[in-house]
């Protein structure tokens, strides 16, 4: 079974998914701690209301390395074997990309490559502005190259004439759920293969 470590620094929407799929049998996972470099990030607030785990881990004052030494030591306390980013705004240290190599998963609210390194809002607004078709999100192992590892699974949507950056944002975030579902799933499947 998958022993998850969520890494977020915002609402973590896509961990109701997550929890969701858990608590019906979708996905063979248990959340084992949630972890934010943010006080108030409502990620925790969603955690807690779940009797998970949660807290927060300051990257305050300290080095990418040192913060990376700190989730490490986490992490193992907690027994995780896959770490989940969900919207986790920081990028993380070489090393700690190498310690946990094909074991961390990030989303990603673009069809990678498109819009590598943008972050939230404003890969839709590039969306739009730039006219596509479609959109959608990225699921992917997390390497030292900010997202340009390996694609687990990407889930596509229509981008439609009347889109907002938020009518976008909320198709797109239906998507990852059910794409952090189904990358989950292989990953447990490879672990057994």
């Amino acid at each position: 079974m998958l022993r998850l470590g969520i890494l977020g620094s915002t609402k973590g929407t896509d961990l109701e998914a997550i929890i969701s799929a858990i608590n019906n049998g979708s996905i063979a996972a248990k959340i084992n701690v949630v972890l934010s470099n943010k006080e108030n990030a409502i990620i925790l607030e969603r955690a807690k209301k779940h009797n998970l785990k949660a807290e927060y881990l300051s990257d305050h004052l300290i080095s990418r390395d040192q913060y990376a030494t700190l989730l490490t030591k986490r992490f193992l306390d907690n027994n995780v074997n896959l770490i989940l980013l969900i919207g986790f705004m920081k990028i993380l240290a070489n090393s700690f990309c190498k310690d946990w190599q094909d074991k961390i998963i990030n989303v990603h609210p673009s069809l990678l490559p498109k819009y590598s390194g943008g972050i939230n809002n404003d890969v839709h607004s590039q969306v739009l502005k730039n006219g596509d078709k479609e959109s959608g999100c990225t699921i992917h192992y997390v390497t030292s190259d900010v997202d340009k590892g390996p694609i687990i699974i990407q889930k596509k949507c229509k981008v439609q004439s009347d889109d907002t950056i938020d009518s976008l944002k909320e198709r797109v975030q239906r998507l990852e759920g059910r794409a952090f579902i189904e990358a989950i799933n292989l990953i447990e499947r490879q672990n057994h293969a």
